[in-house]
């Protein structure tokens, strides 16, 4: 077997080096040939097709967060080459969904043992821009851009943010093209929704599946400030995204404008604004290695 890890050094603040050092003391006592592969932040994508042509492996490792996942999944996606997840990052949502260990060592050893994969849907914006997780527009996306903006980072800056928006939240105008049908709408979020919940816990798709063939637009009208600060941000529960005023549409295409540009944010990575949005779902674009955690299976 050959492995290769795809390792992002700093996603999370977390040291990746420990891991690493053990699981090439598990490869080497097994036989097993691998090769790590870091990201720099510099010509990654051309740099990990290389590698992928270069090595030829039977498995890919995702070692970090979401951004390291979406990261891996582009670039194996259409391959055929099965990737794993090592959630080692400040928000391991994607490996949560997917029923992943937790512990970085026994993620690595299900993905070394496993001989279930299952097929893993991904979302491309606007020709160029991948999702396999939850993207938004409005009042997140204006969260996660002034977050990304601060030099300290927690729970306690991703708060100050939080309610600094609920106190500013302002709907807008959009216009969602699919399924034949045409709606026009006013709201202060609207979701792309390949899964169920952001890394955070908060549950915005309760009938999300990233491995069904279909995504969910999800348009929040309004937000109950009130509820949301009594809440916590560490305990939501299923029950959340009921109590809001909310349209769910399942599709594999749509076309969305807004009345002015809008932040787009995707796998809690800020994008950039658009007045327009074209999504389109690549059906089981990524082969997943998964176990019967999977709830997804």
């Amino acid at each position: 077997m050959k492995l290769l890890f795809v390792v992002n050094p700093i996603s999370g603040g977390i040291d990746k080096q420990p891991f690493l050092t053990e699981a090439q003391q598990i490869c080497n006592l097994y036989g097993i040939d691998y090769h790590v592969f870091k990201t720099t932040g510099t010509d990654d994508a051309v740099k990990l097709e290389k590698a992928l042509q270069d090595f030829k492996p039977d498995k890919v490792v995702s070692v970090g967060g979401d951004g390291t996942t979406l990261f891996t999944a582009v670039g194996v996606k259409n391959t055929n080459i099965p990737m794993g997840i090592v959630p080692l990052g400040s928000a391991n949502g994607m490996a949560v969904e997917l029923g992943v260990a937790q512990k970085p060592l026994e993620a690595l050893k299900d993905i070394l043992m496993s001989h279930i994969s299952g097929d893993l849907d991904m979302l491309v914006v606007n020709g160029e821009h991948y999702s396999i997780h939850m993207g938004d527009v409005g009042i997140n996306a204006k969260i996660v851009k002034a977050f990304e903006n601060d030099e300290k980072r927690g729970m306690v800056t991703y708060a100050k943010y939080f309610i600094e928006e609920l106190n500013n939240v302002q709907p807008f105008k959009m216009k969602v093209d699919c399924n034949g049908e045409t709606l026009d709408a006013e709201g202060v979020m609207l979701g792309i929704c390949n899964s169920r919940k952001y890394g955070t816990g908060v549950p915005l798709n309760v009938n999300g599946n990233p491995m069904d063939g279909v995504f969910e637009i999800v348009l929040i009208e309004k937000i109950n400030a009130n509820m949301l600060i009594k809440a916590g941000l560490s305990s939501f529960n299923e029950k959340f995204s009921d109590s809001q005023n909310q349209t769910t549409i399942s599709t594999t295409h749509a076309k969305i404008a807004f009345d002015e540009p809008k932040v787009l944010q995707l796998d809690g990575e800020v994008i950039g604004d658009f007045k327009s949005l074209e999504i389109e779902l690549l059906k089981g674009a990524v082969k997943l290695i998964t176990t019967k955690k999977n709830s997804y299976l």
